[in-house]
């Protein structure tokens, strides 16, 4: 009965609510709209973390990574007007990366709505666009209903984010509900009549390929998608920056589609007959731009297979689409019938053997300092192989997408987004839900300063990331590109740097830089040793513009 139900304050029934969904942990800029949260959250603080960052952007940024760790939605609160436009960043990330996220934000009262009040922004407007859901509480009572409601939509059919505006006044009401109860998970299976024609289809392959994306894995269909490639003799190309969905040490692996991929790789998509998309969208830097499957209809056979039936079709004519979840279907393939010799065995191994032969480093251009070929190599051989790896976005990011190997999983945390500053802040919440790790994050310079602050929460937190930050004094992809369309005709690209070993050092951490090859591998000793965050800053000529490229054969190719 409700009269046996004590009553609660707005803002202890949310955090009750929380803890009750299972929820441990958030990130926050406390701000004075959610006073209330706070101060029940003080109540809590055994059972619930509450991580203390510099930008709301940094908290977002950390929110959505421990959703792509966790399996949960991430948590992060912060404030109204300027707080949530910060956070938006986040929201959109984990839009497109399709990442499990509850954003909270601060609200004006409930008698001041509708007249540009301090900092009033109407949510569900702002947010509607990003998010898969906006929404306001209004009412005390509603909201374990409210929360847990967002809960199942963050985490059902393709993850994504739902933001819910807080009224300030409505934090302070008290009301007499129960906890919710935890959500079960509604997760859509195959049809077996489209896994049957899905195996009819690969026995006619000649070329078939299998893509793998999407989020919220498990090791329990991680290892049904191994033992359906293996048992198939499948080449697997992980889609855009979804390289630990499959352990990259397996003979079936091929490489990763995206802005590292290689030539030969490109061609196999464009020449597969067969092209099976597990879990993922096959997005615009999956396909180049959708040139190496073409919409609105492809060259291949494709086969779709994502959880949105929305999101079979919306792009490309598949002429096999099924609507399930990725994790469902990957241990109902696991348990279908493999020809005892595929047709394409030496398809398969052509392709692995082209994949190890592009992680071959080049030699190193004479009068190039700092090898950078050799230091991915040295981490390469230094780091765990369940060593967590994060990056923002910048050329630089082909260091860790070409030359790490991904073996276990969740390990690469890397914004679909193309969000810039999303390395360090990753990196923190890695080594908060993950402590017994080893965590990486490569940022180029221009990348770093966006929310290199959020070095200051992993010192004062206690959290150990290495921070790798590539600084050639450039934007170096925009530079690129004006060398490819413009050669010469630069602009808006050059960047002044601070000394970066002495940033980390101004906040506690370990800093070290590093300007010739042969000085890297101690460094890397001596920061992976130190008892608290580490950065090392390598200086590199603008020169290597990518891992394929250098400026002068971009300025060749223009002329």
């Amino acid at each position: 009965m409700a009269n046996d139900i004590p009553a609660r304050s707005g803002a202890h029934l949310l955090v009750d609510t929380l803890l009750a969904l299972g929820a441990d942990r958030g990130y926050c800029v406390p701000g004075e709209s959610y006073l209330a949260v706070l101060d029940a959250l003080h109540d809590a603080r055994d059972r619930f973390e509450l991580i203390t960052c510099r930008q709301e952007g940094g908290a977002a940024f950390m929110a959505e990574a421990d959703g792509k760790l966790s399996g949960r939605p991430g948590i992060a609160f912060v404030t109204r007007g300027p707080g949530a436009c910060n956070a938006a960043i986040g929201v959109h990330t984990a839009r497109q990366d399709s990442t499990p996220l509850l954003l909270f934000v601060g609200q004006v009262g409930r008698g001041e709505l509708g007249r540009e009040a301090f900092q009033e922004v109407d949510y569900r407007a702002a947010f509607g666009p990003l998010a898969k859901w906006a929404t306001q509480i209004e009412d005390a009572a509603r909201i374990p209903e409210i929360i847990g409601r967002a809960w199942h939509v963050a985490l059902s059919g393709r993850p994504g984010p739902v933001v819910i505006a807080l009224p300030e006044d409505l934090l302070e009401d008290r009301a007499r509900v129960p906890d919710p109860a935890l959500p079960c998970p509604a997760e859509s299976w195959p049809d077996p009549a489209a896994l049957a024609r899905l195996g009819t289809m690969l026995r006619e392959a000649r070329r078939p390929l299998l893509v793998v994306g999407g989020g919220g894995w498990t090791s329990e269909s991680r290892a049904a998608l191994h033992a359906f490639a293996e048992r198939w003799q499948l080449p697997v190309a992980a889609a855009f920056r979804r390289q630990d969905v499959f352990d990259n040490r397996h003979p079936c692996y091929a490489g990763a589609l995206g802005t590292s991929v290689s030539p030969e790789l490109a061609r196999r998509v464009r020449d597969t007959d067969v092209l099976l998309a597990l879990g993922a969208r096959l997005d615009e830097m999956t396909t180049d731009g959708y040139t190496l499957v073409e919409a609105p209809q492809p060259r291949q056979r494709l086969v779709h297979v994502h959880p949105e039936p929305e999101e079979c079709n919306r792009v490309f004519r598949a002429e096999l689409a099924i609507a399930a979840s990725h994790r469902a279907c990957a241990r109902a393939l696991a348990a279908l019938e493999a020809p005892a010799a595929p047709a394409w065995a030496a398809w398969t191994a052509q392709a692995r053997a082209e994949f190890e032969a592009d992680r071959v480093p080049p030699a190193a251009p004479v009068g190039e300092a700092l090898d950078l070929f050799e230091v991915a190599r040295t981490l390469e051989a230094r780091l765990p192989a369940d060593a967590i790896i994060t990056n923002g976005a910048g050329n630089y990011t082909g260091w860790a997408q070409r030359f790490h190997t991904y073996a276990a999983y969740p390990s690469q945390l890397a914004p679909l987004s193309g969000a810039m500053g999303y390395g360090v802040p990753a990196a923190v919440a890695a080594c908060a839900r993950h402590p017994g790790r080893a965590v990486v994050a490569f940022s180029g310079d221009g990348d770093f300063l966006m929310n290199g602050q959020e070095l200051a929460t992993a010192v004062q937190h206690g959290l150990k990331p290495l921070v790798l930050v590539f600084n050639n004094g450039s934007y170096g992809t925009i530079r690129m590109h004006q060398e490819r369309h413009y050669p010469g005709r630069t602009v808006a690209t050059d960047l002044v740097n601070p000394d970066f070993a002495a940033y980390a050092r101004a906040f506690g951490a370990h800093g070290e830089t590093v300007v010739r090859t042969e000085d890297f591998a101690p460094a890397l000793e001596r920061a992976l040793a130190a008892d608290t965050a580490a950065l090392i800053e390598l200086r590199t000529s603008v020169e290597r513009i990518s891992t394929r490229a250098t400026l002068s054969a971009l300025r060749g190719k223009g002329a």
